[in-house]
């Protein structure tokens, strides 16, 4: 039987506090560490660092895991590869989520929230003519296939008064895109609000021009933590253990932007500790506005999430919340 969501809380309340030790595996008892597998978001951008901060500050040997960390491709790749055992946890927009499972029936489910507003959004830079919504009109905009930025941008187009088909979406791979608008090959990118800094570095000093879905869609959760509905259902223990480590280091993360960068550096050589610590550092509002607990989940929230993308006709009617995250499971945000 899986454990309440009253007492899953209240466990990851104390580790995103301070837990020394999760309990379970080599942390307790000398048993072996338990493999997980997981993947980033989108790459290996400071955005994602909070992952590596949790492996290097011990908290998933604490827990009696070990995590092998891989870079994702956009929210529907790791969707996928949740959903056919091939990862066991992986970030993704919490709206392109939505979305995909709607419309494809992936057995993948979220179990907490990474940010509590949606990051996602449009980048150009001065100079390309482009300052609000409907001069994406007639443009060109460069992003990973399947990734949050162009599966959620209809649903955005639609509450800016965006003509959506008037919009042309170019195939690219992530560490391409800051180049690709830096170079003049397209009018924009799609992209996390907290990839400003990584965009003006590589476009020389020009100053980055944000077009925010959250702008527009003020309701919309950001990335959410997945697995598959298979995993949050066999093994809740699991997904208890993991998701109060990883929370653990993101809460550590956004807390030490600068050491985050360094510990980002030193796992992946090719990142930019100063950007990695910018984009950290820029995600805490994300992560923990006002105050809201790190991670939590608001059922009636994720009621307006759905209603927004039944009115946009993003979904068929008649999605619940329960499809789209595990409340057995979840962090759920207090009353």
């Amino acid at each position: 039987m899986k454990r309440t969501s009253a007492r899953f809380a209240g466990i990851v309340g104390a580790l995103v506090l301070g837990l020394t030790a999760c309990g379970g595996g080599s942390g307790d008892g000398g048993d072996s560490p338990e493999k997980v597998n997981y993947l980033t978001s989108f790459n290996t951008f400071g955005r994602d660092a909070y992952v590596y901060v949790a492996d290097e500050k011990g908290y998933f040997k604490e827990a009696g895991l070990d995590v092998d960390i891989k870079p994702g491709s956009g929210t529907v790749d790791v969707m996928k590869l949740l959903a056919s055992g091939r990862a066991d946890f992986g970030p993704g927009d919490f709206t392109a989520a939505s979305i995909t499972i709607a419309k494809e029936k992936l057995p993948v489910t979220s179990v907490a929230m990474i940010h509590q507003k949606t990051m996602a959004g449009i980048i150009s830079l001065e100079g390309n003519g482009i300052a609000a919504p409907e001069d994406l009109e007639g443009r060109s905009i460069a992003d990973q296939p399947g990734s949050t930025n162009e599966v959620t941008f209809p649903v955005y187009a639609k509450a800016a008064g965006v003509d959506a088909a008037k919009v042309k979406f170019v195939s690219s791979a992530p560490p391409a895109l800051p180049q690709l608008l830096a170079g003049g090959k397209v009018d924009a990118i799609g992209q996390f609000m907290v990839g400003a800094p990584l965009v003006e570095k590589a476009a020389a000093g020009k100053k980055a021009v944000l077009l925010p879905y959250g702008d527009h869609l003020p309701d919309l959760y950001g990335n959410s933590l997945m697995t598959s509905t298979k995993l949050a259902d066999e093994k809740p223990e699991l997904v208890e253990k993991f998701t109060g480590a990883l929370l653990k280091g993101l809460e550590y993360a956004i807390a030490h932007p600068e050491e985050t960068g360094e510990i980002l550096k030193k796992r992946q050589p090719t990142q930019d500790a100063a950007i990695a610590a910018a984009e950290m550092q820029a995600m805490a509002g994300y992560v923990r506005p006002e105050g809201a607990a790190v991670g939590a989940v608001d059922q009636d929230r994720v009621q307006k999430n759905i209603d927004i993308l039944t009115e946009a006709g993003a979904i068929p009617s008649g999605v619940t919340p329960g499809q789209l995250v595990d409340f057995d499971v979840a962090i759920q945000a207090a009353e």
